[in-house]
């Protein structure tokens, strides 16, 4: 199976790359008969359908790159040395790790909700064929993508795209009074310039949406690592409230999934725009 699945689309016309690296879903049967939990349980992890929501992209000119194994087996939004002594044999406890301590390592040892997915612990010799199979092709990959649009536009937006439980968002409070529905990361202005930031926010507002920043989710690695606005390498992750397509239960649509995927067809149009500038945005 290919670690990744990378759709492009005829003519490169923008600067901006759409990734979804939690949307994964071919799950390995020895992984789910080697687990406590069930699939359904071990989808609870996953960013389910983000993939679908997202495909517009090549129809207005950018890459989609998609993850094809779960968050579950295998996190690409850690870095490779985040390896949980707690999980992995061998692995000596390092500086500590909020995320690697939780068990959302590169190899998680939990799914939502703390589940732990293991009855014991894994071989060194296992995690680390994930992340030569896996981890090592998707950001050679995403690399790749993001220098081939300095190549062609001077410049590259990565859009990391997410999707986040409802009850992620319960207590949080909108400024106009209502929770919101979408959530972009930034790492408060270190991986984005503030002008990519608004124009995507208002794509998502355009479309009715009620928008928030960094909070509950700024970013992990992806969005560390290659937000540089510097140099013209912008990145923002976008989580999504699962409650507007999905039954996060059952993990299946929900009966306002086709109007929301409608909906999202003209974001992805607006948010693949950006990258269609003569000059070249300024580093901020």
């Amino acid at each position: 199976m290919q670690p990744f699945t990378l759709t492009l689309p005829d003519i490169r016309s923008t600067s901006v790359v759409f990734a979804s690296p939690h949307s994964g879903r071919s799950y390995p049967w020895e992984f789910v008969r080697g687990s406590v939990l069930d699939e359904r349980t071990l989808r609870s992890s996953e960013d389910a359908f983000v993939d679908r929501i997202f495909a517009p992209a090549t129809d207005f000119g950018a890459p989609l790159l998609t993850a094809t194994y779960p968050r579950a087996w295998l996190d690409v939004n850690r870095s490779a040395d985040e390896l949980d002594p707690a999980l992995i044999e061998g692995v000596r406890r390092g500086a500590h790790n909020p995320r690697v301590a939780s068990g959302l390592g590169v190899v998680p040892r939990v799914v939502a909700n703390g589940r732990a997915i293991y009855r014991g612990k894994i071989s060194a010799n296992e995690a680390e064929a994930r992340i030569h199979d896996v981890w090592r092709p998707w950001h050679g990959a995403l690399s790749r993508l993001l220098g081939e649009s300095h190549a062609l536009f001077g410049e590259a937006i990565l859009v990391d795209c997410h999707s986040m439980p409802h009850e992620a968002i319960d207590n949080l409070s909108h400024h106009r009074g209502a929770r919101p529905e979408i959530v972009l990361g930034d790492r408060f202005g270190a991986a984005a310039g503030a002008e990519v930031v608004d124009r995507i926010e208002a794509a998502f507002s355009s479309a009715g949406f009620r928008v928030a920043r960094n909070a509950p989710f700024a970013g992990a690695y992806v969005t560390q690592n290659y937000g540089r606005p510097a140099r013209r390498q912008h990145v923002v992750q976008v989580e999504i409230d699962r409650a507007l397509y999905m039954d996060e239960r059952q993990v299946r649509p929900n009966a306002e999934y086709d109007g929301f995927l409608n909906v999202m067809r003209d974001v992805v149009g607006d948010i693949a725009e950006i990258g269609r500038r003569d000059i070249p945005l300024a580093a901020e």
